[in-house]
């Protein structure tokens, strides 16, 4: 990220600035490979538009989503009072982030724990910059091109947030298809729950094989998604098919920067 300007909150407060928003990285956007592309270019798009905004940095931690989906409580909480103490002494007000875990329980799971955010996916944040004429898309890159996208459950069946991303889709002059279980009966891509992280159990198929042979179905040249754990099991499964050279899958802040060329 060096070429790039990304301020954390202890350097803001120390110049004795407070950014606007706090762009929360989360654990995949700092540390995996493919996700760190995501943030790159949601990093991109901020510095285009002139947002004023800052990461915390190494002060950062896991939001605790993971602990406690997969039933450890305890450390859930050890790690969310962490983040609280810590959000809570910058004065943060308002969070976006990349990933729907992260979303969900900044936004649903810390207020119980005394942290109170206005906290917003990265689809809706882009979407409220295109409304107010901060961010302008040319869709020409993607002209007469099909994407599909792949809802995340943590952005959509937990959040009811369907119509950003397809809303940055369309902007994007590509032509939006939709797969037979999609919005609130769309298929969970299998990563989520902590399933991420361990090994699969006994069945027919894995849950992102499924989905993906949904999404091949429909014959698009792109699997838009918006969430990192999305986009590994929707990339593993392309892969696994061999449809990498005719498919791609890219996060939604990907498609925007592209489409912006940055």
């Amino acid at each position: 990220m060096s070429e790039l300007k990304v301020p954390t909150m202890a350097e803001m407060m120390a110049s004795g600035q407070q950014p606007d928003v706090l762009f929360w990285v989360g654990c995949a956007g700092s540390f995996d490979d493919r996700a760190k592309k995501i943030t790159r270019a949601f990093v991109k798009i901020l510095n285009n538009v002139g947002v004023n905004f800052a990461v915390l940095g190494t002060e950062e931690s896991c939001t605790g989503d993971p602990a406690k989906r997969a039933g450890n409580e305890f450390l859930f909480q050890m790690q969310a009072m962490g983040n609280i103490q810590v959000l809570n002494a910058y004065e943060v007000k308002s969070i976006v982030t990349t990933c729907p875990h992260c979303f969900n329980t900044l936004k649903n799971e810390y207020p119980e724990l005394g942290g109170n955010y206005e906290v917003k996916h990265h689809s809706q944040f882009l979407q409220e910059l295109i409304n107010q004429g901060k961010l302008t898309v040319e869709g020409g890159v993607f002209k007469g091109k099909k994407i599909t996208f792949h809802d995340p459950c943590y952005l959509g069946r937990a959040n009811d947030v369907y119509e950003a991303p397809r809303n940055l889709i369309e902007k994007l002059d590509a032509e939006l298809v939709e797969m037979k279980r999609c919005k609130s009966s769309g298929l969970c891509c299998g990563a989520g729950g902590a399933q991420m992280f361990k090994e699969a159990e006994k069945g027919n198929k894995e849950v992102n094989i499924e989905r993906t042979e949904e999404a091949l179905e429909i014959q698009p040249n792109i699997i838009a998604t918006g969430c990192p754990f999305c986009m590994t099991m929707m990339t593993d499964g392309v892969k696994l098919k061999e449809k990498s050279t005719e498919v791609q899958v890219f996060d939604l802040a990907e498609l925007i920067a592209q489409a912006k060329d940055l």
